[in-house]
């Protein structure tokens, strides 16, 4: 039982760092008139995801993403308990990383009120579909880097957080622009709860949820030798 609190704990704190630093470099990017650029956001968000993972890897695996931890659950590999405790706790690590991050910019209320809205994730290039279908594609390649440095026996463990910093950093230098880089609904969660800015919310749930379910089944009936569930 300890173990499992420790796990959640981990997935609480890891999402709120997370969060704070990725829509935290969307909201100095704003700050300062675009000294960081899409370049530098993606960079904050892979050196985070990197961090967080060699730091919380062995305590609870380090999902802080609730796209990871259900296709784990659809495919046995979380019981149901256990996944939903982390998604509750990823959720309120999100909310109030992103409720930390505008109480330490409430100087600047405008940060908050107007775009960015702290880092929220929205779009407006593209319409809902292609956004929908990116942050799919995104999550489906996020999700298989997981499975093939984690989940799968042969798969490098020592190199699992180098390789998902650099999918979740890709991945936000190319959709950043365009739908602002979630391939998390956690991502997403944190800034829309703290600012109120709910627009196309779905979005940001049904694409990482569908990307990482075809990943997580591609992966787990054509590449896994077998299927290794665990318990709570």
């Amino acid at each position: 039982m300890a173990g499992n609190l420790k796990a959640i704990l981990a997935e609480f704190i890891a999402t709120f760092a997370f969060v704070l630093a990725g829509a935290g470099a969307v909201s100095v990017d704003a700050l300062t008139g675009g000294g960081l650029g899409w370049g530098g956001i993606a960079l904050a968000h892979a050196l985070a995801a990197t961090g967080l993972a060699l730091v919380y890897g062995r305590a609870s695996g380090a999902h802080f993403n609730p796209a990871v931890t259900l296709a784990l659950l659809a495919n046995g590999r979380l019981n149901l308990i256990k996944a939903v405790f982390y998604i509750t706790a990823q959720l309120l690590g999100a909310a109030l990383g992103s409720l930390f991050l505008k109480a330490v910019l409430n100087a600047r209320p405008e940060l908050a009120s107007a775009p960015p809205f702290l880092g929220a994730c929205d779009f407006t290039v593209v319409g809902y579909k292609a956004a929908t279908l990116l942050e799919a594609v995104l999550t489906f390649f996020l999700v298989t880097a997981v499975y093939s440095t984690t989940v799968e026996s042969r798969g490098s463990h020592v190199a699992a957080p180098l390789a998902l910093g650099a999918i979740y950093g890709f991945g936000v230098l190319v959709s950043g622009p365009l739908t602002g880089g979630a391939l998390n609904p956690a991502r997403a969660f944190g800034p829309a709860v703290s600012t109120g800015h709910w627009a196309h919310w779905w979005v940001y749930w049904i694409g990482p949820l569908a990307g990482a379910a075809a990943a997580s089944m591609l992966y787990e009936y054509l590449y896994l030798e077998k299927k290794q569930p665990q318990g709570l």
